[in-house]
């Protein structure tokens, strides 16, 4: 097993409520946009290009999916993050209370809306118990994108070997563990 796939089975492991994936779609992107946009400051220009905080972590995040074992995905996933980002970082030209009101508010929705899921889903976040889940929502929510569009049918069929098919939980039923 690559170790995409493998970080994909430990997420979804506490993914399976198909309300807390779609809240994932919404809140997963707002999370990587407003990171962008909170590191869109300071620019410092080298060789005419210039260069936040944002594009470092993008550049960090990119090495790191692209390491996992699967490069279509870690392709997708960084080229997604690259457009999220890109958008972000207008935002940093703003005066700073506005900068600031509207990165912080987007962050703050983000989570939110992840917590909705969560409520579903009956479980706590991934990051929880591993930091590294900060880094697989977006791949997650990336290849769930892709599944959807049939590609990964391995990865898909192993996730679905290893923690089960997605549902919609009985919100009436304690959450198993």
């Amino acid at each position: 097993m690559s170790a995409a796939t493998e970080l994909m089975v430990k997420y979804a492991a506490y993914h399976r409520d198909r309300r807390n994936i779609a809240t994932h779609f919404v809140g997963v992107p707002m999370l990587v946009f407003a990171v962008g946009a909170l590191l869109a400051r300071p620019s410092i220009e080298v060789a005419g290009w210039p260069i936040t905080p944002a594009a470092m972590a993008w550049g960090l995040s990119t090495l790191w999916y692209l390491t996992r074992g699967d490069l279509a995905l870690g392709l997708a996933v960084s080229l997604t993050n690259l457009v999220l980002i890109l958008a972000a970082l207008p935002l940093g030209q703003l005066d700073t209370p506005t900068w600031l009101a509207w990165s912080l508010g987007t962050f703050v929705v983000g989570w939110a809306i992840q917590f909705v899921g969560h409520y579903y889903e009956g479980k706590k976040p991934t990051f929880a118990d591993d930091l590294r889940g900060l880094l697989v929502g977006p791949m997650f929510v990336v290849g769930e994108a892709l599944f959807a569009l049939g590609w990964g049918k391995p990865m898909l069929a192993e996730i679905e070997r290893s923690v089960g098919p997605t549902h919609l939980r009985d919100l009436h039923a304690p959450a198993t563990r």
